[in-house]
């Protein structure tokens, strides 16, 4: 089994000894996401040290015992940069957590409305209600470890998504994702997703027809990982994109439907109607910042 890991361009520790790798650090994630994928663009220094900063290079032996004899050094080192754990300063970890939670609170107040006024909330109001959730959660937390809550077994509280605060460790997309269930869940501002209003129009005659090879269902719920499977016409496909379905009609040779969709949808909405209808059908967006409770 190979030894869990501690980064200083990247780390490990094997028992009492520990394994380095100089690596670039602004590679390693990209590395990881295999976004890139030549090791020269990632290794400063080839192969595996006991110390960097030293210049000391790890001996065969003690690969042996840390991986085994079968693993080659390069597959060794590839196993540092996939797994270790990165070493940097205090300062260079504050600044990446600053850029990630700066990116975090852009994305959610981009994508969240006030549903009564229709109108978005600024980053700042956005930080502020994410601060008051991280803060419920730690004092529950501290609540519950020393015994000084009492447990009604009317709130479901243990069943809402928890909001702990952003980290330097996962993608901002995805804490994003994560942060405006918190934010719905809890309400400690009110928040509704943003929707666009769409009017989908398409010859009747197409939406009968069975939907052509590779097109898929857009996912229902943005930051979703359930991939849906694509029903079989254009017409049920076609609704199944839309969040809210407000109308639907036949007039003559046409048919229409006027429903809510999420904004990042409607790019994926566009493309399966031109495949599907070579030119025919349309998407107009009717309202581009419609409030919607989820």
């Amino acid at each position: 089994m190979p030894p869990k890991y501690a980064i200083a361009g990247t780390n490990v520790c094997a028992g009492k000894k520990r394994f380095e790798v100089a690596c670039y650090k602004n590679k390693i994630l990209d590395y990881r996401k295999k976004i890139e994928t030549d090791l020269d663009n990632v290794i400063q220094i080839e192969g595996v040290f006991m110390n960097v900063s030293k210049g000391q290079k790890a001996s065969r032996a003690d690969l042996d015992k840390a991986w085994g004899k079968d693993m080659t050094e390069a597959q060794i080192v590839e196993d540092i940069l996939l797994n270790g754990e990165f070493q940097v300063g205090e300062k260079e970890r504050s600044a990446e957590l600053e850029r990630t939670k700066h990116e975090v609170v852009h994305m959610v107040a981009a994508r969240l409305v006030d549903p009564k006024s229709k109108r978005v909330y600024t980053t700042g109001m956005i930080e502020k209600a994410l601060d008051q959730l991280s803060s419920q959660t730690a004092n529950s937390i501290g609540e519950k470890a020393s015994g000084g809550a009492a447990e009604n077994p009317e709130e479901k509280e243990s069943s809402l998504p928890k909001w702990r605060g952003v980290v330097a460790s996962k993608d901002a997309k995805s804490q994003a994702n994560h942060a405006i269930k918190c934010l719905i869940a809890h309400q400690p501002i009110p928040v509704a997703r943003i929707q666009m209003r769409l009017r989908v129009t398409c010859p009747t005659s197409i939406t009968k027809q069975t939907v052509k090879a590779a097109a898929k269902a857009q996912q229902a719920k943005d930051g979703a990982e359930e991939e849906h499977k694509a029903p079989g016409t254009v017409k049920d496909t076609l609704l199944h994109f839309f969040e809210k379905l407000e109308s639907q009609e036949a007039v003559g040779p046409e048919w229409e439907a006027v429903g809510l969709v999420e904004p990042g949808t409607f790019k994926t909405l566009n493309e399966f109607i031109d495949s599907q209808t070579k030119g025919r059908g349309n998407v107009e967006v009717l309202d581009m910042s419609v409030g919607v409770d989820v």
